[in-house]
């Protein structure tokens, strides 16, 4: 009987990917480099710190500290974030959320995103009542698909692992439940652009497809 559900946030609760993008290519202009769209859709999942660790391999002009780079994103975003009016959660997830917290089924967060970005879109929908642990992918060297952001979500569960399932929608993201062990349920939306989750254990569509009671009874 599944006991947890750990959410990721980007793409799932809340899409804040337009923002992201807008900030990653004017700095990506700033820098004078072209990063083609096939490099940039590989970077679903990663944190902020990994995508300039492996632009930083990829073009040798770049000759910022990765710490610089990932302040001067975080500036750019938190600017956007902020003036942006139409942000909403995703379809349906409310909905989703607010039933697994009534029927006391406990909700985790791992998110690639910063504390900071998680912090923001947290407080502006009014999240935190809803979940036990927020765990940031800031706090890991390797970004998903490396599992250890879930096998630490995982830990921080009322249940063993066997008991938790997972809800992604990117390829990295869906690897990475899947290195941790954990039944994932891949979110296939209009924002899931470019992503594979053929590896998902479950693949839904739409949010009203889950409940509270259909997800106790999932087989992890």
């Amino acid at each position: 009987m599944i006991k947890t559900v750990i959410f990721d946030m980007d793409g799932v609760i809340v899409d804040t990917e337009p923002v992201h993008r807008y900030a990653y290519y004017k700095q990506f202009s700033e820098l004078n480099i072209e990063v083609p769209e096939e490099m940039y859709t590989s970077f679903t999942g990663f944190s902020t710190r990994n995508t300039f660790q492996t632009l930083k391999g990829h073009f040798p002009t770049i000759e910022h500290e990765v710490e610089d780079l990932i302040q001067r994103k975080r500036n750019l975003f938190n600017d956007a974030f902020d003036t942006k009016e139409d942000l909403y959660l995703l379809e349906g997830v409310e909905d989703l959320i607010k039933d697994l917290y009534t029927n006391g089924i406990q909700l985790i967060l791992a998110s690639s995103a910063s504390k900071v970005t998680i912090e923001r879109v947290f407080t502006r929908f009014n999240l935190h009542q809803y979940f036990s642990h927020i765990v940031s992918g800031e706090d890991f060297p390797q970004s998903k698909p490396n599992p250890a952001i879930f096998i630490h979500a995982a830990s921080l569960s009322i249940a063993p692992k066997e008991e938790c399932i997972i809800i992604e929608d990117s390829t990295n993201g869906v690897k990475a439940a899947k290195g941790a062990g954990i039944y994932c349920v891949g979110y296939n939306s209009n924002h899931s652009y470019m992503q594979d989750l053929s590896d998902a254990d479950m693949i839904i569509n739409h949010f009203n497809e889950l409940n509270a009671e259909k997800i106790s009874q999932l087989k992890a």
